[in-house]
């Protein structure tokens, strides 16, 4: 598979797009105004302590205060100070459960990382258990645990790299191997390993000095974040279209991946890049509702509150033998679009899939296998059940930021996020029961309502004989006038 990183950098904004096989897979945008903060480090100040909901607020500094679970607190607080994410599962596992009042008061300075970003209506999600990822492994100060990356197969090779953690683990605190650690040599990840813990030495020298509320360590950019994280050798190419970020990216890769060899490509066309390798078509496909498939059938995927609803159709789509094959086939299809498309829109949380009601029960097999192999491509977390009776397929993913929709887009201020607005039939419905309602307040002789072209054209079409009716009862003329800058749903009623 030929993978190529595409970067574009502007000012106001950072966009790394990689393809696969020319195809975009993931979206990743960093703004200048509101650069993520996602693995970030605060010594914070606790500000609320709620034993109702196990957790607490705290102050680091943001607009609003950020939450604490109480499984994200370090148990050894007194501790603090020669220690400090394997993650909320693990600390779960590590300690009994605990109060949140017995490990928190109000007015205490604690160190934490950010977990999560502001997502929708939820506030900032932090935890005490810090992570400090590197190109090889991730080291965690709070816990005592060497674990290798499931993504790493091979037994003989997990072998080897647990070996070489267990020789690297420091007293206190824990190794996770990652990913691109396999097939790297023991003096590579032993160097990562020496620039992890001079990296947590820094951060615990800054905590000593520095007051509450305030920033203790910054994580990379965007693109080096993004270096670190995905670059292997499946991506052969990086193409980027800033000189100084072109720089940068080759004084890292020397610095931190010295014996990889890789294509940075300084692009300089006039064409802009994204336009160039057809990525900012792609972007405005991923940003609509519907996603027809190659077939004729099509997907919907509605973005809710509490969850994503996905919901397949046949659309177009009739077959060519039987019923049920044609449903087999658009399910198949819409299992592999489905995965590309919570990968390239970065959809978490909850996801609920209504494929087409099947029949045969290998038919339902079928579809789940075929999207449970398209989901092994995506790196973030995902749990999966099987088809229900429903034929619903309920599924979670790991979320960590907004999903490219919130990135790019915001609610609509018509329709206030329903995805609906009175239809022209309604609003001229409206407006006849606002006239009766208010013309016994006129003493004029005539009204006039103001309304979008498309409803004033109801009122001298299809409503005509209403609008003549209303004026004999009212005993008064009614002159419709259209605007055009008016929404659909606004209108006025004026006395003359």
């Amino acid at each position: 598979m030929a993978n190529e990183l595409v970067i574009n950098v502007t000012p106001q904004e950072t966009r790394v797009a990689l393809l696969e096989d020319r195809v975009l897979a993931e979206l990743h945008i960093e703004r200048t105004r509101d650069r993520g903060i996602i693995g970030n480090i605060y010594k914070g100040k606790v500000v609320k302590v709620l034993p109702g909901m196990q957790a607490a607020f705290v102050d680091i500094g943001l607009e609003k205060a950020a939450f604490l679970y109480v499984a994200d607190v370090y148990g050894g607080m007194e501790e603090y100070e020669e220690m400090g994410f394997l993650g909320m599962e693990m600390a779960n596992d590590l300690s009994p459960p605990s109060q949140i009042q017995d490990l928190l008061s109000e007015g205490q300075e604690i160190l934490v990382q950010v977990s999560k970003e502001p997502l929708g209506t939820k506030g900032t999600r932090i935890t005490s258990h810090i992570t400090l990822p590197g190109r090889y492994l991730v080291f965690m100060p709070t816990v005592d645990h060497v674990g290798v990356s499931r993504k790493i197969r091979e037994e003989k090779e997990r072998k080897r790299l647990r070996e070489i953690a267990q020789s690297l683990k420091p007293p206190s605190g824990g190794i996770i191997v990652r990913t691109a650690s396999e097939g790297a040599d023991s003096e590579e990840i032993k160097n990562d390993m020496e620039f992890l813990l001079q990296l947590w030495g820094n951060i615990q020298r800054k905590k000593e000095t520095a007051s509450a509320p305030s920033l203790i360590h910054s994580d990379l950019t965007l693109i080096l974040r993004i270096i670190r994280d995905l670059l292997s050798p499946q991506i052969h190419r990086i193409i980027i279209d800033s000189k100084e970020e072109y720089d940068n990216i080759i004084s890292f890769i020397n610095t931190y991946m010295p014996k990889q060899k890789y294509e940075i490509v300084l692009y300089q066309e006039k064409e802009p890049i994204f336009d160039a390798y057809r990525i900012e078509m792609e972007i405005d496909k991923i940003l609509g509702r519907k996603v027809w498939l190659k077939s004729g059938g099509y997907i919907v995927i509605d973005v809710c509150e509490a969850m994503v609803a996905i919901d397949v159709n046949t659309g177009r789509y009739v077959g060519k033998r039987n019923l049920a094959d044609t449903i087999l086939k658009t399910n198949l299809e819409a299992a592999k679009e489905i995965a590309y498309q919570l990968r390239v829109r970065n959809i978490g949380g909850i996801i609920i899939i209504d494929f087409i009601d099947m029949e045969r029960e290998g038919d339902k097999e079928k579809v789940y296998q075929a999207l449970e192999e398209a989901l092994k491509k995506d790196r973030q977390k995902i749990n999966i059940f099987k088809i229900s009776e429903l034929g619903l397929v309920e599924m979670t993913r790991k979320r960590t930021r907004e999903n490219i929709s919130r990135v790019l887009g915001e609610s609509c201020p018509y329709c206030e996020g329903t995805g609906f607005v009175k239809s022209k039939v309604t609003v001229c419905y409206d407006i006849f029961r606002e006239i009766e309602r208010t013309a016994s307040e006129f003493g004029g002789h005539s009204i006039v309502v103001e309304a979008h072209p498309d409803v004033t054209d109801l009122f001298y079409e299809e409503e005509r004989s209403r609008v003549e009716e209303l004026e004999r009862k009212l005993k008064k003329k009614i002159v419709i006038k259209a605007k055009p800058g008016f929404h659909q749903e606004q209108f006025n009623i004026i006395e003359v």
